[in-house]
């Protein structure tokens, strides 16, 4: 568009003063350097990198979080087996304690909880570094129970209440084999979901009765981590 535009300047009307001097209109020539400008600014504009835009940011920063939910995060009660690689007598398998730590030959009092396994495999690779050379170490969780925010907690008519690890997808069907099913004193249509969502709390109504008994598959609602199922005792 440049070379079009300045290509036309030769081409211009020219007037013939004494002494055989050639000039074009003054006018002419600044309205064409304009335009020569405005489309030189025009194309290195259109040249440059795309900008993103604030859709594909959302996008990006909403696929990051849903990865982050994704990896599991050990707790308190979680079974870790621990391999260090060509170091048969380090390698162990230990339970996480209820304060969170762990221990291992040469390593004592790591804080466990809250952290992924590949994580904690870094970190006992840093302190292994004062003993063996260029430690390798796996962390591979064998028993699982996960941190006490992300467990699902089953009170009340259950044949078996309990806090019951949070699996991606889980619903209240499978909240309800993990616990046997119902009491015969259950009010199960009558169950209600206590949910967290930061500082505020809401309640969802469950027919847990119709879902086992009559199969309605409507009333299998997926659970979230922190859920708590309560499930009343039936007045007759």
């Amino acid at each position: 568009m440049i070379r079009s535009l300045c290509t036309v300047l030769p081409s211009l009307p020219m007037r013939m003063l004494p002494g055989r001097i050639c000039l074009r209109p003054w006018s002419v020539q600044k309205s064409l350097v304009a335009a020569c400008l405005a489309s030189a600014i025009c194309v290195v504009s259109s040249c440059g990198p795309p900008r993103p835009s604030a859709a594909s940011e959302a996008e990006r920063a909403a696929e990051a979080a849903a990865a982050a939910k994704d990896v599991y995060v050990i707790g308190p009660g979680d079974v870790l087996g621990i391999f260090v690689y060509r170091s048969p007598e380090l390698s162990t398998e230990v339970p996480v304690r209820p304060d969170g730590r762990i221990s291992m030959p040469l390593v004592q009092d790591v804080t466990a909880a809250g952290k992924t396994p590949p994580a904690l495999s870094r970190e006992l690779e840093q302190r292994l570094k004062e003993y063996i050379r260029d430690p390798n170490v796996t962390v591979i969780v064998r028993g699982f129970v996960g941190p006490f925010d992300r467990q699902v907690r089953v009170i009340g008519e259950a044949a078996e209440p309990a806090a019951i690890p949070y699996r991606e997808h889980m619903t209240v069907l499978d909240v309800m084999i993990a616990t046997k099913g119902l009491t015969r004193y259950a009010a199960g249509n009558s169950a209600v979901i206590v949910r967290s969502s930061g500082p505020s709390r809401r309640t969802l109504n469950v027919r847990l009765s119709d879902l086992i008994k009559d199969g309605d598959i409507s009333q299998n609602v997926e659970m979230l981590p922190g859920d708590v199922l309560i499930i009343p005792q039936t007045w007759f």
